[in-house]
């Protein structure tokens, strides 16, 4: 009985079949749709090359007083833009007055000893002279002319002393007021206040830390550069007494915040160590940024991106890349549209899309981009119009 009903199934099945056919009706075709695919070709990009970096500003510079005393007023808070020449701190200027009166007084003593030195050896002069006529006339003896000459003698070596008095005197006074003037302590350059670790009523000598001013009207960001790099740039033809010019010849650089903003203004690279740091292995290197808006602060860490020109280099979609554990495969089209795996090296081509093959392709090569992770070695991936169509 059941076999009954699976011959009855059967023969419906066909009839139906039948019944389509007669009406004309066309029963769906498979498609044979083409891989999409490039042909390798060689061409010239431009990379990013990225270094770790810390800004500092140009002329940062450490605030120390150079006079002891009390710190009787702050005059800037933490953060705080200030000019140069601008009033910083204010240190206890009391003994300093003192020490410039003092100075003044031994000063005016030693102009008047000075002045009578003078006046002395003027006496003394006016006197040898004389003697000196009339010992002419054999009216006086030579004792006498000999005596007014040893007093005037004297007295000009008084008056020699009496100048080096008075020089010592004002070098005194000097440095008093120098001593006044250090106890208004202020901006060496334009820039920014960091943190103040002392309060006012503070004892504070030339060892005591006040604060950091960060020049930052400029900034540098300090980054190290690998000896491979720098191998590279020399086998490009970069002689060792051509450093500067290099650099020069780099192009601007960008400096990019850790959390991605790509700072405005671009920079230079300015300076290039000498001296392959041993526990590194690399050089110390600078690029220098304008910051007029003072938006860059010491101490900030980002990216300089350099962007590098490399010439006649083979560039393929990064989807055309198939990661299989440890390797990178790339499905390269045989002549009979067949797509076969080849080992490939790449790196990076910095803007995410594309990758520079190293190895493993040749120019001329056509492979398999769009759906490669799809692809299995020995399938046919290319299909000629007339085959879609039918």
């Amino acid at each position: 009985m059941k076999k009954s009903n699976a011959l009855v199934g059967v023969f419906a099945l066909f009839t139906t079949i039948g019944c389509l056919t007669a009406c004309g009706l066309d029963i769906p075709k498979e498609k044979l749709t083409s891989f999409e695919t490039i042909t390798v070709k060689k061409s010239d990009v431009e990379l990013p090359m990225k270094f770790s970096a810390k800004l500092k500003g140009q002329s940062d510079v450490t605030i120390t007083p150079q006079v002891s005393g009390q710190l009787m007023r702050i005059c800037v808070t933490e953060g705080q833009r200030v000019s140069k020449g601008q009033t910083l701190f204010i240190i206890d200027s009391r003994n300093a007055q003192h020490e410039v009166e003092a100075a003044r007084a031994n000063l005016q003593a030693a102009q008047a000893n000075l002045s009578a030195a003078q006046a002395q050896a003027n006496s003394a002069k006016l006197e040898y002279e004389s003697n000196k006529n009339l010992f002419d006339k054999k009216i006086v003896s030579s004792y006498m002319l000999e005596n007014s000459r040893n007093s005037y003698n004297q007295a000009t070596a008084a008056v020699s002393q009496a100048k080096a008095a008075v020089t010592q005197a004002q070098s005194s006074v000097n440095r008093a007021r120098v001593n006044l003037g250090f106890c208004t302590i202020t901006a060496p350059v334009t820039g920014v206040i960091g943190e103040i670790p002392v309060r006012t009523g503070d004892q504070v000598s030339p060892a005591t830390y006040l604060t950091i001013l960060s020049g930052n009207t400029t900034m540098d960001a300090e980054f190290s550069v690998s000896e491979a790099i720098i191998e590279a740039q020399v086998q490009a033809g970069m002689k060792g007494d051509e450093k500067e010019k290099h650099m020069a010849a780099l192009p601007d650089v960008t400096f990019v915040m850790k959390n991605g903003t790509e700072y405005k203004h671009k920079g230079r690279i300015t300076s290039l160590t000498g001296v392959v740091d041993a526990a590194t292995g690399s050089l110390g290197a600078k690029a220098t940024f304008p910051n007029p808006e003072g938006h860059l602060f010491s101490g900030v860490q980002g990216t300089v991106v350099l962007p590098f020109q490399q010439k006649g280099v083979m560039v393929i979609p990064q989807n055309a890349v198939v990661r299989l554990q440890d390797k990178s495969l790339v499905y390269k089209v045989k002549a009979d549209s067949t797509a076969t795996a080849v080992t490939v090296t790449t790196t990076s081509a910095g803007n995410g899309k594309d990758v520079i093959v190293n190895s493993g392709l040749k120019v001329g090569d056509r492979i398999v981009t769009e759906g490669a992770n799809n692809v299995q070695e020995g399938q046919r991936v290319l299909f000629p119009a007339e085959e879609r169509s039918e």
